[in-house]
């Protein structure tokens, strides 16, 4: 039976694997349709564009943006995007600013509290397209400053810990905008970390569907299945279209095999289907 895989990261930015070797990976398991969504940044879609059609693999170009969202995190996944568009480049090089100003300032953190870091490591990490809070938590762990990244995370750099400084996040109408003026679609990625009650996502969806937002990632390993079946009942209701993810990252989060989504399922083609077909509406 063919899969997708319509939620995964390289490292361009938190992921392992390279743009290459994620669809590589792809192809090993027999997957036939891959999304790359790197957070905040689309700088490994070319190579992994190239890598899937040398593979005969269906790719579909995507983003993860992080939107300003109390009391949880809120990600808008956009896909089928042109990269190049101008309105998309300029967002992801002030995202890209932003986050380096705020590493630099999470790191004199560090060096104030004279944690035993190697930071010959993080001047190499910051010579990469991509540092973020999750490799200054895996240096952490190199120092025995913790046990793991998310070890790390609870005692240092998550939010309310010695270490955290906010990011700097779209408004959620520009990077519905952003997304739509790339050429492509906006989805809600793993509604639960938004940490609201079911009646207050239901107006949440209607709000944000009345905004342009066309598609909800019922399905993720975060959630338990009958959970992931309560957002896709809540999406019909609303027709909007249903994703289906892994949020892979590698042996980061172990947890979220490629190809695979809550309840650790095979990721039906029937998402990947239904995504194509909104993306085909849009042209």
């Amino acid at each position: 039976m063919p899969t997708a895989d319509l939620h995964t990261h390289s490292n361009a930015s938190d992921g392992e694997l390279t743009p290459a070797a994620l669809v590589e990976k792809a192809r090993a398991l027999g997957l036939s349709t891959l999304a790359l969504t790197d957070h905040d940044t689309t700088q490994g879609l070319e190579e992994a564009r190239a890598a899937a059609a040398l593979a005969k693999l269906e790719f579909i170009p995507g983003i993860e943006i992080e939107i300003d969202f109390e009391p949880g995190e809120f990600h808008l996944l956009g896909y089928g995007i042109d990269e190049a568009a101008p309105s998309l480049v300029e967002a992801v090089e002030r995202l890209g600013r932003a986050r380096q100003e705020r590493n630099l300032a999470i790191i004199e953190r560090i060096m104030e509290a004279k944690l035993p870091l190697d930071f010959s490591r993080i001047e190499a990490l910051f010579r990469t397209s991509y540092l973020g809070r999750p490799h200054l938590a895996d240096l952490l762990v190199e120092a025995h400053c913790a046990h793991s990244r998310q070890d790390a995370f609870d005692r240092y750099l998550g939010k309310g810990k010695p270490f955290y400084i906010k990011k700097a996040c779209l408004p959620l109408e520009e990077a519905i905008s952003v997304i739509r003026e790339a050429g492509g679609v906006a989805v809600i990625a793993h509604p639960y970390s938004l940490f609201v009650s079911k009646v207050m996502l239901g107006e949440l969806f209607d709000q944000w569907k009345e905004m342009g937002i066309e598609g909800i990632e019922a399905y993720h390993p975060t959630a338990k299945y009958g959970q992931c079946a309560i957002l896709e009942r809540m999406a019909r209701q609303r027709e909007m279209f249903v994703t289906a993810g892994s949020d892979f990252h590698g042996k980061m989060r172990p947890e979220c095999g490629l190809g695979r989504t809550s309840g650790n399922t095979p990721i039906d083609i029937r998402f990947r289907d239904e995504l194509v077909a909104a993306l085909e509406s849009r042209t």
